[in-house]
């Protein structure tokens, strides 16, 4: 006879766990699961479809919510395509990889309106989403987790999803091809020479991550091995085997982090062969990219969205244009032609000499570039007397912090064109501005990172 409290908990609660369900699925959330409802009580299955009728098996309940897998498909969704991946059901990765694209973009572009009209209570022109001409191999970025199996060997791959467990794997269908050779070539070099892995659990041993990076239209490659301790034994034997076989490859770094945290790249690097950059061009501008710079992913989706950002800005020349978290200074730089001046903001050191950098091999003599906060930037400026009319800003994922909004705001810019990766954040800080005297004009989602859950979008806001 069940308990009393059992019996009692399960009167609100129309599922159970371990129990099998015939449901349909109605909607996506956020992150790329497929939504069910017994008796309006929401169940999040990931690798579904809107349209599928399946059989779910509920493995988590909650309060308010459940969570399922797939036992069975009775009927699949007309949006569903066959997948091309042995481990993205482990992976977590691309959660849309058993779609068709078509389906994917309509997904993301319903998921920014939602995020604005229901987060940010914004009703504005939404424009079409900008799809990627590619939707595999486009990514120029891998990072990839070191451990060691139960035969003693070397893998690589990718984290579980919601876990530190590797799912050994070489050829991701995002990335470039020569990624999986230069890969596959560095674990047979790790076995041959005995080369420490590092062990998390115990915080010992040496290599953590392989991480690689390619300029999209100059090629080259950039290797840095992600370490515990301060030195590579066998380097120069590695460097000479890779460079031999991937001529491409113009930069060996040795990144150190001995942190026992989750961040991937620590702050001190020491280049074991060639250049301690890459160089690549965006919208037109040579950049050089360092380890620890941000730099967008999908480099030709990127050019599209800089574009649209400063078709938003409207830029002449007697406009100074501020950039906020302008990272390495692609999105300024991409645009300072077309302005009396750049100021380019970014509070790591590392990025601002980066974008120092890049002005100077473009020979672009109207930038300046401030390491600050947005809030000390700001002040300073405001006591040179410096006023600008227009303001780009493109915050991490957590999006604006209050200072930075309140900083817009004293401000007064005529106009502010937001770039966010992150449509629910971006849609909360729209709706801050448009409190304190903004009003957003209109937006645009682009796809920068297709088969995946990501999307970003431009807002364009001009002052009431």
């Amino acid at each position: 006879m069940p308990s009393l409290k059992k019996k009692f908990l399960n009167l609100d609660c129309p599922v159970e766990k371990n129990e099998e369900y015939k449901v349909t699925i109605i909607a996506m959330s956020s992150d790329g699961s497929g939504i069910a409802k017994i008796n309006n009580f929401p169940i999040f299955i990931p690798n579904t479809a809107i349209g599928d009728t399946i059989k779910t098996k509920i493995v988590k309940v909650l309060k308010n919510y459940a969570f399922g897998i797939v036992s069975k498909i009775i009927s699949p969704s007309t949006d569903r395509i066959e997948n091309d991946c042995d481990v993205y059901k482990q992976c977590g990765g691309c959660c849309y990889r058993h779609i068709s694209y078509e389906s994917e973009l309509k997904l993301k572009q319903q998921l920014v309106l939602d995020n604005f009209k229901r987060i940010g209570k914004i009703n504005a022109k939404i424009n079409n989403i900008v799809g990627s001409d590619n939707v595999s191999n486009y990514r120029n970025k891998a990072q990839f987790p070191i451990g060691i199996d139960e035969n003693g060997k070397v893998v690589a791959g990718f984290y579980a999803k919601r876990s530190h467990r590797i799912i050994p794997c070489c050829d991701c269908k995002l990335q470039p091809t020569i990624f999986s050779d230069i890969l596959k070539t560095i674990l047979d070099l790790f076995n041959q020479y005995h080369i420490s892995i590092y062990n998390e659990h115990k915080h010992t041993g040496g290599i953590r991550h392989i991480y690689l990076r390619q300029a999209d239209f100059t090629g080259e490659i950039m290797l840095c091995f992600v370490s515990a301790k301060k030195n590579l034994k066998h380097s120069e034997e590695i460097c000479k085997a890779l460079v031999d076989k991937f001529p491409n490859i113009k930069s060996i770094v040795l990144n150190f982090n001995n942190s026992k945290g989750n961040v991937i790249l620590g702050t001190e690097c020491y280049t074991l062969y060639g250049n301690d950059t890459i160089t690549d061009v965006m919208c037109g501008v040579k950049v050089q990219i360092s380890p620890l710079s941000f730099y967008q992913v999908n480099k030709p989706q990127a050019e599209k969205l800089y574009k649209k950002a400063i078709e938003y800005a409207k830029l002449s020349k007697n406009d100074t244009l501020l950039d906020l978290y302008c990272g390495i200074g692609t999105i300024g730089l991409s645009a300072v032609t077309q302005v009396k001046e750049l100021i380019g903001v970014e509070i790591i050191d590392k990025a601002i000499e980066n974008a120092k950098i890049n002005a100077k091999i473009n020979d672009f003599k109207n930038t300046r570039f401030i390491c600050d906060d947005c809030k000390g930037a700001v002040k300073q400026l405001k006591e040179e007397g410096i006023n600008t009319d227009i303001i780009i800003v493109d915050p991490p994922r957590k999006g604006c912090d209050q200072e930075v909004i309140d900083t817009l705001i004293e401000f007064s810019p005529s106009k502010i064109v937001m770039i966010s990766c992150n449509p629910s954040t971006a849609a909360r800080d729209c709706n801050l501005l448009e409190q304190n005297g903004y009003k957003v004009i209109e937006y645009t989602p682009f796809d920068l990172f297709p088969r995946t859950a990501h999307v970003e979008v431009v807002c364009l806001l001009e002052k009431i």
